[in-house]
C-alpha cells in the first residue's frame, strides 16, 4: 500500500522515462513516442548479466486504473501494472509474463533469470512506494 492518491500513483508508475528509477534492472529507457494505448519506447534491460535491448508498446490503458506493455526484442514479454483505492492511500500491483530466451542466456541462467526477474517485481513495488511518499 502507498499513502499517496491513486492518480498520484497511477502517473509515476505510467511515464516509461521513471522505470529506470523503480523498476530494477531497467538500465535505459529512450525514444519514448505518444501516450495511452500505442505508446511506443525503446529499452535497455539487464537479464541474467546481458544487455537486452528492445521496443515497448503500449496495448491496454485505462487511465487510473491500468497498462500493460508489450515487449518486443531480444525476448517478448507482457508487464502490466495497476492500481486500485484503499483506505490509507493506493494498491499498487505489477506482474509479469515472459519467456526467457534460453538460446541467448542458456538452461543454467534460465532458472536464475526466472528468480531474478521474481525479486525485481518485489523490489520494484518497494522501489515504487519510497519513491511516490517520498515527492509527496
Amino acid at each position: 500500500m502507498i499513502r499517496a492518491p491513486l492518480d498520484r500513483v497511477f502517473v509515476f508508475v505510467d511515464s516509461p522515462s521513471e522505470l529506470p528509477t523503480w523498476l530494477p534492472n531497467m538500465v535505459e529507457v529512450r525514444k519514448v513516442i505518444g501516450a495511452g494505448v500505442g505508446q511506443q519506447y525503446e529499452y535497455t534491460y539487464k537479464m541474467a548479466g546481458l544487455l537486452l535491448r528492445g521496443q515497448s508498446v503500449v496495448v491496454e490503458h485505462q487511465r487510473n486504473k491500468r497498462g500493460l506493455h508489450q515487449i518486443i526484442g531480444t525476448f517478448t514479454a507482457f508487464w502490466e501494472y495497476s492500481v486500485a483505492p484503499h483506505e490509507d492511500g493506493t494498491v499498487l500491483s505489477l506482474g509479469a509474463e515472459y519467456k526467457v530466451p534460453i538460446p541467448i542466456v542458456g538452461k543454467l541462467a534460465e532458472r536464475v533469470a526466472v528468480e531474478q526477474n521474481a525479486r525485481a517485481l518485489g523490489l520494484a513495488l518497494i522501489n515504487a512506494k519510497e519513491m511516490v511518499e517520498s515527492s509527496g
